[in-house]
């Protein structure tokens, strides 16, 4: 059977863009290495943020505003709740100039009309009494955004796909990937798939199928994830607290966190680090207790005085990210027929709906609803070797 569209990884891209492909009456197959959602890649931990005043760029905005129309469409579609609007806080200090993460941000919300409010340290402490503000700090803060949970998100996009005929095959990863003509073959362990066109969406997973290509451009970066118990969990609770973006210190040192979603869950916090890379197949998995110290101790103490040291549970997640922190959303070198996309770069899943609309359409042959010509493969930088 020659399948007009084959998608491989069905995180939360992959899971869209075989959505968006069935619903268009393609005939679609998706392949997962592991059973989705599941917790071994990029595309789980509870909760993601989602933001419409995008500071890492305004060719974001498009993606994000059409990604709202979708995930409101999923919503209805499924009949759950996959957004939690709790609105968004955004922290940075007014001496760190053009590295302030909130100003990129105000400026961004001002030039697309974002609704936003500017907080002083004052207010934020009036507003919102887990977090407290330096002199030097200011924040931002969008009524509308919030926390999206994405488990759920991915569940609702695969049952929607298989609804509308797509094929899953779960635990079957891609071991190769080859333009033959008018096709595209796909190896799995099983069997050789045929597919006028690919979407590849295999995150940390595509240097095994693309090569050196994109291993250049994109590098897989260990994430810690902990959620910590609130000390008052009356100004932490979904009701009262917005998600937060808080940078502080020197360069552009942060950490994010969101409300206690679940009533004795914790709340969850979280940083970046791009220095140290790794594999998918090597990385550490656990979580060691001085990652959740330092985390607790170099980034909340002080600033969320809401939370209590006490861990309740720590994961881990992958990146997989440019040099530059842009999205790469173009044809394989070697085929039109393989759209890649990959890397998100830590600030893909608010996107993810528009993102896999576009790679689907793209795969079908037809003008994408978003302008994607920011994420083409010679946009992004390469890494020093």
């Amino acid at each position: 059977m020659l399948y007009d569209v084959l998608v491989i990884g069905l995180g939360a891209v992959g899971s869209a863009a075989l959505s968006s492909a069935a619903r268009r009456g393609a005939r679609c197959v998706g392949l997962d290495r592991f059973d989705p959602p599941h917790v071994l890649g990029s595309s789980h931990g509870e909760t993601r943020i989602t933001r419409e005043a995008t500071a890492e760029g305004p060719a974001y905005v498009p993606l994000v505003r059409r990604s709202n129309a979708l995930w409101r469409d999923l919503e209805a579609w499924s009949g759950e709740t996959l957004l939690l609007r709790t609105g968004a806080l955004i922290v940075g200090d007014e001496r760190a100039d053009d590295l302030d993460f909130a100003a990129r941000t105000i400026r961004v919300a001002q030039q697309f009309d974002v609704r936003h409010e500017q907080l002083s340290a004052r207010d934020v402490a009036r507003r919102f009494p887990a977090f407290t503000l330096s002199e030097h700090e200011h924040a931002y803060f969008e009524p509308h955004a919030g926390a999206l949970l994405p488990e759920r998100c991915i569940a609702a996009h695969l049952r929607r796909a298989r609804a509308d005929g797509a094929e899953i095959r779960a635990n079957t990863p891609a071991l190769t990937l080859e333009a033959a003509g008018d096709r595209v073959r796909v190896r799995t362990a099983g069997e050789t798939l045929e597919a006028a066109s690919v979407v590849l969406s295999a995150g940390a997973w595509t240097s095994d199928l693309l090569g050196e290509a994109f291993a250049e451009r994109a590098r897989v970066y260990r994430q810690v994830l902990c959620w910590f118990e609130p000390s008052r969990p009356d100004v932490f609770d979904a009701a009262h607290a917005p998600v937060f973006i808080w940078q502080h210190g020197e360069g552009d040192a942060h950490f994010y966190g969101f409300p206690e979603v679940t009533r004795g869950g914790g709340v969850k916090v979280a940083t970046e680090q791009l220095s140290v890379t790794s594999t998918p197949d090597t990385v550490r998995r656990d979580v060691r207790p001085d990652e959740a110290t330092d985390l607790f101790e170099r980034h909340l103490a002080g600033r969320v005085n809401a939370l209590s040291p006490r861990l309740l549970r720590a994961e881990t997640c992958l990146y997989t990210a440019t040099p530059d922190g842009g999205f790469l959303v173009d044809a394989a070198p070697f085929s039109p027929r393989v759209t890649v996309v990959s890397a998100c770069s830590g600030h893909g899943f608010k996107h993810s709906p528009a993102v896999g609309e576009a790679a689907a359409l793209r795969a079908l042959g037809e003008p994408p609803a978003v302008n994607l010509a920011a994420f083409e493969w010679s946009a992004r930088p390469s890494y020093a070797p």
